[in-house]
């Protein structure tokens, strides 16, 4: 007969020392017993969750936080886990469950948050090669194969792996400007400010912060106009850059989305990448949502011209279903990072480059995880194509559930469905709500199925209407998840239109 995860749990007991709860040969038992009474925890509380939240407040919440006397350790990990269970576990938002469609939040691999006990437990630092070993030929054997999805010449391009998409994004932004104002001339702050970045109305915000952490200000970023499918419109950018440089500005760079936040819009790449060389600038490519479609066995050619790219970001952590963070930064010419590499002598010398693969040579962090290993992995494990075919699960579920809203009178399609988001709204079918009222009342529904913990839906503001979002990532969810979230959805809608009229409230 098995041991049950319960029997395995361990008895409180006193450290010795303060130094016998650090890990190392001699604490191996305690660090396994300890191990499994958390993950007992995190299991139990997986198979309790019927939904995805229990509607937590910032002012419920806080207050049990609050009492908490940091200053009064309770002398054992399994009291300090059963105090979490209150604090944290019973109320954390649960991305794995069906009715969870708010953010771009996947369900993860068991695989790869298996591979987080080797990344924790040994706490390899990927800066130098003296400190990760085989760590390092792991990142730079994964950041070639990316490149090869890409369609990047994987003997030239290089790349990094990121805490996320906004990192990445700032990194490329950086090498972008070094790349520009090393072709200008004159004083910094001058050079500095002939400097525009060109971006979709529809893009990350992490565009504009890069501008403003690069010493650019985030008036140097244009928002170009999108189509009806809220891509960027090329005719519109074409004309801006055209208006730019008459006025003696420079293009630094392009920074395309494939596959934005809301809409799932992946931008016209190829005629991005033709005016990109017309003008001069850097093309970025923000893949982190649609990077999924890299694996994917039905819609990797959505991706057509990403391979024209300089630089691309990759959130492995989102459509490829891995835990956080786990995303990369890839280059077309590995060479181009050379003007942000930096040498230390009490790390990393220049002396020793050619010989040592030192990744903090081309990182804006020193001690960074081995964040890499989960992606391994999890490929090593269900491979690529099983990846990507719970990409286009996802993608399917957005389909589907745009023919659901298509045949509810109450609810409205905002745009076709691209990726897996689906953005709509709610109103009264016979008889409308001015669209101010309606803003409040779309809102209201999230909130009412939040506080419910009845399912969680994202919101959204286009051209000043509020909507609701639906964001699928999560493969094992079903048709039949999808009708209840929007009977959920429509129940509400009804529920507060009536309270309010019952108030004198239209």
């Amino acid at each position: 007969m098995g041991t049950s995860l319960q029997t395995l749990r361990p008895q409180r007991r006193q450290p010795t020392t303060p130094e016998d709860t650090l890990l190392c040969g001699a604490t191996a038992t305690r660090f396994r017993e300890e191990t499994e009474d958390a993950l007992h925890r995190a299991t139990r509380q997986l198979q309790q969750a019927n939904s995805p939240t229990t509607g937590p407040s910032p002012t419920g919440l806080a207050p049990r936080i609050e009492a908490v006397d940091l200053e009064a350790p309770l002398g054992s990990s399994a009291e300090v886990f059963s105090e979490l269970e209150e604090l944290y576990l019973r109320d954390a938002v649960y991305f794995h469950h069906p009715k969870y469609a708010a953010h771009l939040n996947c369900p993860v691999l068991i695989p790869s948050v298996a591979a987080e006990a080797f990344v924790s437990t040994l706490n390899t630092s990927m800066d130098t090669f003296d400190q990760s070993a085989g760590a390092t030929l792991i990142e730079q054997r994964l950041v070639q194969w990316s490149a090869g999805l890409i369609g990047f010449a994987v003997s030239r391009a290089d790349g990094i792996f990121t805490s996320g998409g906004t990192q990445s994004n700032v990194q490329a932004m950086l090498i972008a400007r070094n790349r520009a104002v090393a072709r200008l001339d004159g004083p910094l702050p001058h050079r500095l400010s002939q400097l525009r970045i060109y971006t979709s109305a529809d893009a990350h915000f992490s565009i504009a912060n890069a501008a403003m952490l690069l010493g650019l200000g985030q008036d140097a970023v244009r928002s170009i106009p999108t189509d009806a499918r809220h891509r960027m419109d090329s005719v519109s950018l074409c004309e801006q850059i055209e208006r730019d440089v008459a006025a003696g500005l420079v293009p630094m760079a392009i920074s395309a989305t494939a596959g934005t936040t809301d809409f799932g819009a992946i931008d016209p790449l190829s005629d991005l990448s033709a005016l990109a060389r017309r003008f001069g600038a850097w093309l970025h490519v923000d893949a982190a949502y649609g990077c999924g479609l890299l694996v994917s066995p039905r819609h990797r050619q959505r991706l057509a011209g990403i391979e024209q790219a300089d630089s691309v970001t990759l959130d492995f952590h989102k459509s490829f279903f891995q835990p956080i963070g786990s995303s990369a930064l890839v280059l077309r010419e590995g060479t181009d990072f050379d003007s942000i590499r930096h040498y230390a002598d009490y790390l990393n010398p220049r002396a020793a480059a050619a010989q040592t693969p030192n990744q903090v040579d081309k990182s804006l962090q020193t001690t960074r995880r081995f964040d890499a290993l989960k992606l391994w992995v999890g490929l090593r494990t269900i491979g690529a194509s099983a990846i990507g075919t719970m990409f286009d699960r996802v993608i399917e579920l957005a389909g589907e559930a745009q023919e659901l809203i298509g045949l509810r009178a109450e609810l409205r399609l905002e745009a076709p469905v691209q990726l897996s988001t689906v953005v709509f709204g709610f109103n009264h079918p016979t008889e409308p709500l001015p669209q101010h009222h309606a803003n409040t009342l779309n809102d209201a529904i999230r909130q009412r199925l939040y506080e419910r913990g009845q399912a969680m839906v994202a919101a959204t503001t286009v051209q000043g209407r509020r909507l609701l979002k639906l964001t699928l990532l999560n493969p094992n969810t079903t048709v039949r998840d999808l009708e209840e979230i929007l009977d959920l959805i429509c129940q509400a809608g009804y529920e507060l239109l009536a309270e309010n009229f019952a108030k004198g409230r239209p």
